[in-house]
């Protein structure tokens, strides 16, 4: 029997805190929030991560301000039974900086997470997420302090390198310096926006096959095939998705009866997912960012709002620290549309409904169900 003071490490800490999952949430800036959270667990997530927190921020701020804002302990929900399992991400370049804001958050989470992928260029500005991926040293530095002085273990999200024999260096260093779960994104850091691309799975399946310890596959998960698949051609120990979970965030659950020329997974009506999201957000004691809730209903009801461009332009107009019943309005409003188009459709047979885009080779589905989005290419990056 293991102590009840010894961290659990590895595949036990993976199988016995975790519950050995399959379907992760990734950490999104100002989008895994605990209402998103609570949303994706309904539909199958087994394992979330929060946004993104600087911990630098985290650290120097006071509970009623940049503390609260990105994970609330007040209230007793982030963090909370309900809300477990649970990984915190936090991004910075400062060992002692990262383990004092992790300390704040230990007792709230199962594990803590180093950003080591964020492309963006605020994080280049700030030396973190993929821009440390040029001090070794210093990552080592991050991890094993975290890993030598949390009851919790650390984990670490990273983006591949442009060789297999780099990237796999890089995730044994990570190994070694104690990370207890790796996440690899299968992306180069220069590969954002409209030049995200694919993920390259090859490397995914060499980092799995280098490690000793768990792995999530991050990259590519569109429609909930693509999950086995994925698993297979990496043998990960579990997917990662982001943004395929924003604009679908029933991604993980399989198919119900009737959806199957679709897909093998489900896909709801979007109004009716954003209606229940910002049900979630009413109830919560916690309390959600204006711009979180802005940012999922254009996710979620981006095929509608292609269409539907007066509500499109109501939902950019709304402002204001409690923006919730203005958002019930309009997506009530679409809703009703969305239903005078699914009777319209009654009758018609549902492979009739599907089409295929012809750059992408992608199901595009009725406009009224909840679907994956992907970047079209900018023009110069056309062939």
């Amino acid at each position: 029997m293991p102590s009840a003071n010894r961290k659990l490490e590895s595949y036990e800490f993976y199988r016995t805190v975790l519950g050995s999952p399959k379907y992760v949430v990734a950490p999104m800036v100002d989008q895994s929030e605990l209402a998103w959270r609570k949303l994706s667990r309904r539909y199958g997530a087994d394992l979330a991560y929060t946004p993104m927190i600087n911990a630098k921020m985290f650290a120097s701020g006071t509970k009623k301000t940049f503390q609260e804002i990105n994970f609330s302990i007040l209230n007793g929900e982030e963090g909370s039974k309900e809300d477990r399992p649970l990984i915190v991400q936090f991004c910075g370049n400062d060992p002692q900086q990262i383990l004092t804001s992790a300390k704040v958050l230990e007792p709230y989470c199962d594990a803590v997470d180093i950003n080591l992928g964020c492309p963006q260029d605020i994080a280049k500005r700030g030396k973190y997420g993929a821009f440390l991926q040029d001090d070794w040293d210093l990552i080592y530095d991050i991890i094993n302090t975290l890993h030598k002085n949390l009851t919790i273990p650390v984990t670490a999200k990273f983006r591949v390198f442009p060789t297999v024999e780099k990237t796999v260096e890089y995730a044994k260093m990570l190994e070694r310096a104690g990370a207890q779960i790796l996440t690899c994104h299968g992306r180069l850091r220069e590969q954002r926006g409209h030049n995200t691309g694919l993920a390259d799975w090859d490397k995914i399946r060499a980092v799995k096959d280098a490690v000793s310890v768990p792995v999530f596959a991050n990259g590519n998960i569109l429609y909930h095939s693509d999950i086995d698949r994925c698993l297979k051609a990496t043998g990960a120990d579990a997917v990662m998705s982001a943004e395929g979970n924003l604009y679908n965030p029933t991604l993980f659950a399989p198919n119900r009866p009737g959806l199957a020329a679709y897909d093998s997974g489900l896909h709801l009506p979007h109004a009716d997912l954003a209606l229940e999201y910002l049900q979630i957000v009413k109830e919560l004691k916690t309390k959600t960012l204006p711009s979180a809730i802005k940012g999922h209903m254009f996710k979620l009801m981006r095929p509608g709002l292609a269409r539907e461009l007066d509500l499109r332009d109501r939902l950019g107009r709304i402002k204001g620290d409690d923006p919730v019943d203005e958002y019930l309005e309009v997506v009530e409003e679409m809703k009703k549309r969305m239903d005078r188009d699914m009777r319209e459709a009654e009758g018609v047979p549902v492979e009739g409904l599907v089409t295929v885009d012809p750059t992408f080779g992608t199901k595009i589905l009725p406009h009224w169900l909840a679907q994956p989005y992907w970047r079209p290419l900018i023009p110069s990056t056309r062939t």
